[in-house]
């Protein structure tokens, strides 16, 4: 089944990899044509790649506003504000800003934009740039249901988002925003592990990252518990469960639960800097 075919401008602020990775996805899912968004960047050869793919490009933040619905602000943390009390004044209840930077609370958010403003705050993550993020979205200011949907629609184009609290973000943060890493970390290691019982090493980083990508997508397409999943492939006396004990021998699983729970922490502390 196809996504909702969106009646709304989109605009951006900010035209980096992950904007870029938004608003192709949005096109090529067919949610919002391309002469239906906007642009700007400080950066010209920015510009020029969204121009690339038919997106209006332009050279200021006011330009954006006037002509969006929806307006992504997706510039480095530390920009967000500056750039939303330049365009404060012509924010109407019309539009509805959408943050991805990192670490900016809803009241911050808030406090740069106006009282009157909706504001979605979502966090997404890395492999947004091939299509496939996990992300996370609360509202904020006068975000109502209608947003929700809206940017559930969105970001349906480029993978899977849910939405929480404010207050689990910092754990979103730990677990998907980090997590890409850890997996990288673990596909890295297989793939080692292939090399040292003899296999190519470019034969043994591709059977390594498509079984980390398939078994994610078993997970997410039966909905059966990974547990189950790996009693399947768990023979008595068998291969697998000799390499399993060697796992929890290591510690693996404690080792990525006492990660994500080390990236929510050091994530509550940025919040408050």
């Amino acid at each position: 089944m196809g996504l909702t075919k969106l009646q709304k401008r989109i605009g951006f602020i900010g035209a980096g990899q992950m904007a870029e990775a938004l608003a192709r996805g949005f096109i090529s899912k067919g949610v919002v044509e391309a002469s239906s968004m906007i642009a700007t960047d400080p950066v010209a050869a920015r510009r020029e790649v969204f121009e690339s793919f038919d997106v209006k490009a332009v050279s200021t933040n006011l330009e954006v506003v006037k002509e969006s619905d929806i307006v992504f602000v997706a510039v480095k943390p530390q920009y967000v504000g500056p750039v939303l009390k330049e365009v404060r004044g012509h924010l109407t209840d019309k539009h509805t800003i959408v943050s991805i930077a990192a670490g900016k609370t809803l009241s911050s958010l808030k406090e740069a934009a106006g009282d009157d403003v909706r504001i979605v705050r979502v966090m997404p993550n890395t492999p947004c740039l091939v299509g496939e993020t996990a992300s996370a979205m609360c509202l904020g200011g006068q975000a109502n249901d209608e947003d929700a949907e809206t940017v559930r629609t969105l970001f349906s184009a480029v993978g899977r988002i849910v939405q929480v609290d404010e207050k689990m973000l910092s754990a979103v943060t730990g677990l998907s925003g980090s997590g890409p890493a850890y997996a990288f970390l673990v596909i890295e290691a297989l793939a080692d592990g292939g090399v040292k019982a003899g296999l190519p090493r470019d034969i043994s980083m591709a059977l390594a990252a498509q079984t980390v990508l398939g078994s994610a997508k078993m997970v997410l397409e039966t909905g059966k518990h990974p547990g189950l999943l790996k009693d399947m492939v768990t023979s008595p006396g068998g291969t697998t469960i000799a390499g399993y004990h060697e796992l929890e021998k290591g510690g693996v699983r404690a080792s990525l639960i006492n990660a994500v729970v080390a990236a929510t922490n050091r994530a509550d502390e940025i919040s408050k800097l």
